[in-house]
């Protein structure tokens, strides 16, 4: 039987002289074996054993499965007895009882090795599959691995480490090809260097995308470059090797492979570049030596596999890129969204950016946390983009609110002041014109000695009224300004609102009229009933509005986390009167950080900023009166929360 493997044959000494075998295989070599059975499978011999029972007793344990193909044992039994001896029966292929006919033990032979040869050829494609089934398993794990990494520059890294692994190179770089909008030239930039052997500072470097480079050549030309050994690519090839790195720091680039990353569409996004293909990967290539001694040139499936991750990695590296761009996209969205609740509203400037930072800043504080009633919480970076997201957006709703009722600074509107500042206007010409009629008719019926004794009390008498109309301009004014409403000024605006007039068609009408008269009564801020419910309907509008987003799976809470940051722990808040159990975490923090910015915010015409001190006060006077997170509220305050837009410049 002819065979690719040379083939061994070991016989114990109880065996009888064998009769000629050798025309059983050109290259077998037969050998006694005077002590224990050679299973050296460094050699690569198919091993058979022709040995006798005594031996077997002598040796118990050597023949293992593990060691020895089944069925590669010659069993010499002339005795024909049974074998009471320590061996797995499937270790033995035949028993041979006698010798007399040569032919039966060349047979048993040639049967024997054809057996072993079908085996070991069964075993190394097992092991080819096996083998196979690993590296399509890697493959598999590093794809998920790629697809489910966002951060950019952890990706590079993450494709040239697992490249590197998986070809056992020993070095590995990765170069992004970029082009210029304007001019249309293409560069390459070095973005990631790995070098076990041999770490040196890495920066990054632009090089021009030029096919004098193996890279450059790699990426214009979209093909795979296998070179067995930098330093001898023929001169009659466009590119060439640098060999500066080596020079700089002592090491030998040998075996080279550079494939490009290729995208869905074909597009060449970068180049992998692998060196020095080792023996095993933990391997160190301290010299020129070691590298002549454990470096391996990379072989066509070493090419296929790298081209294969080559091209996911630029598919995931493409995802990655059009991930950042609707990012970069919502991020344009959300800023113009705040922009326009700005515009609407803009004496709130900068609110909704301040209340982002102060909620984030709040949400890392308790993250950090690692006792007491937030040692569990953390906060993933989806879970505080979230927050940001919902506390830039929480009053986007005021784009639905009328303007005249968004703005309104105090209680009466700027043209009911005008109407109230005209008509007493009129009611003071009104009076000037009475005295003037009353005059005429004294002088007219007494005669010019008498008006002139009687003058300075018609001129006292007007002033006196001119003084006090004057009077209640100042109390209307002073009652139209936001702040809480004494019982004095209130008691006064119901005195003026009963004095009356005559209009120009000759209608008696009051000073003030009813729904001035309301306005003006309103015992603290600026809004009515009424203005009040339409300005609190800006969380539902906000709620309407953001649910109809269609936001993943890590920021659906959006909505309802803006929804409720005017809600109050005891369900006195709006515009569902949660309470504390019903809130969940993002808005409570939401709440804190939106009450202190609208306390200390510099810009509200109607009411003045708040000294940090004094809203910090009031901030643990409503936590004592459950009405907002106490805890919360002192990590605010300990964590210097407020001190984020100072380091930003914003306040």
């Amino acid at each position: 039987m002819e065979s690719m493997h040379p083939l061994y044959l070991g016989v114990s000494e109880g065996v009888p002289e064998l009769p000629d075998v050798k025309n059983t295989h050109t290259e077998l070599v037969v050998e006694r074996l005077s002590g224990g059975p050679c299973l050296d499978a460094s050699e690569d011999r198919l091993r058979a054993y022709f040995v006798d029972r005594q031996y077997l007793k002598d040796h118990p344990g050597v023949f293992t499965a593990e060691t020895t193909l089944p069925g590669s044992v010659l069993l010499w039994n002339p005795e024909g007895r049974y074998a009471d001896f320590d061996i797995p029966r499937e270790l033995v292929f035949q028993e041979i009882y006698g010798l007399a006919r040569p032919e039966v033990v060349r047979g048993a032979l040639q049967s024997l090795f054809r057996g072993l040869l079908l085996s070991s050829e069964l075993e190394a494609k097992n092991a080819k599959l096996r083998e196979s089934e690993k590296l399509n398993k890697e493959l598999l794990d590093i794809g998920i691995a790629l697809s489910a990494e966002h951060d950019n520059q952890k990706l590079l890294d993450l494709i040239v480490y697992k490249t590197r692994e998986i070809t056992h190179s020993d070095a590995g770089s990765l170069y992004l090809l970029e082009e210029n909008e304007e001019s249309g030239e293409k560069s390459l930039l070095f973005k990631i260097a790995h070098n076990d052997s041999n770490p040196t500072d890495f920066s990054e470097f632009r090089m021009p995308a030029s096919t004098k480079s193996i890279a450059g050549w790699v990426a214009i030309k979209g093909e795979a470059l296998n070179i067995e050994d930098a330093y001898k690519i023929p001169k009659s090839k466009d590119y060439s090797f640098n060999k500066n790195y080596d020079v700089t720091t002592g090491y030998r680039t040998k075996s080279l492979l550079t494939v490009p990353m290729r995208d869905h569409k074909g597009r060449i996004l970068g180049v992998i570049q692998l060196i020095n293909r080792k023996k095993d990967f933990k391997i160190k290539l301290t010299d020129a030596q070691s590298v002549e001694d454990f470096c391996l040139p990379f072989d066509a499936e070493n090419e296929s596999v790298v081209l294969s991750l080559a091209s996911q990695a630029a598919v995931a590296l493409d995802n990655n890129r059009l991930y950042q761009e609707i990012e970069t996209l919502f991020e344009g969205f959300v800023h113009a969204s705040v922009k326009a609740i700005e515009a609407r509203d803009p004496t709130t400037s900068g609110h909704s950016n301040r209340v982002a930072n102060y909620t984030v800043g709040l949400a890392k504080a308790v993250d950090r946390i690692g006792d007491g009633r937030f040692a569990a919480v953390n906060f993933s970076l989806e879970q505080v983009k979230e927050i940001r997201y919902a506390s830039l957006l929480h009053d986007f709703g005021k784009v639905g609110v009328r303007e005249h009722v968004l703005v309104k600074a105090k209680k009466l509107y700027p043209h009911q002041i005008d109407f109230i500042r005209l008509r007493f206007g009129y009611i003071q010409k009104q009076i000037e014109l009475e005295f003037m009629r009353r005059r005429f008719e004294f002088l007219r019926a007494n005669g010019e000695e008498a008006f002139g004794r009687e003058r300075p009390r018609f001129d006292e008498e007007e002033r006196a009224e001119v003084e006090r109309l004057d009077s209640f301009i100042r109390q209307v004014m002073e009652a139209n300004e936001p702040r809480l409403l004494a019982e004095e000024p209130a008691r006064a605006i119901g005195t003026i609102a009963q004095y009356r007039y005559v209009d120009l068609d000759g209608v008696e009408k009051p000073y003030l009229a009813d729904d001035e008269r309301i306005l003006l009564s309103i015992p603290k801020g600026s809004l009515n009933d009424e203005e009040r419910k339409e300005i609190e309907s800006h969380v539902i509008h906000t709620f309407e509005f953001l649910k109809k987003i269609p936001w993943t799976t890590t920021m659906k809470d959006i909505p309802t986390i803006a929804r409720w940051h005017h809600e109050k722990l005891d369900g006195r808040g709006y515009p569902d009167g949660k309470k504390e159990a019903e809130l969940p975490l993002q808005t409570k923090m939401m709440t804190v950080s939106d009450i202190f910015d609208a306390l200390t915010a510099q810009d509200r015409p109607y009411k003045p900023a708040v000294p940090r001190q004094r809203a910090i006060d009031i901030l643990l006077d409503e936590a004592k009166h459950n009405q907002i997170d106490l805890d919360l509220v002192n990590i605010f305050v300990e964590a210097k929360i407020f001190t984020f837009e100072e380091l930003s410049g914003e306040r």
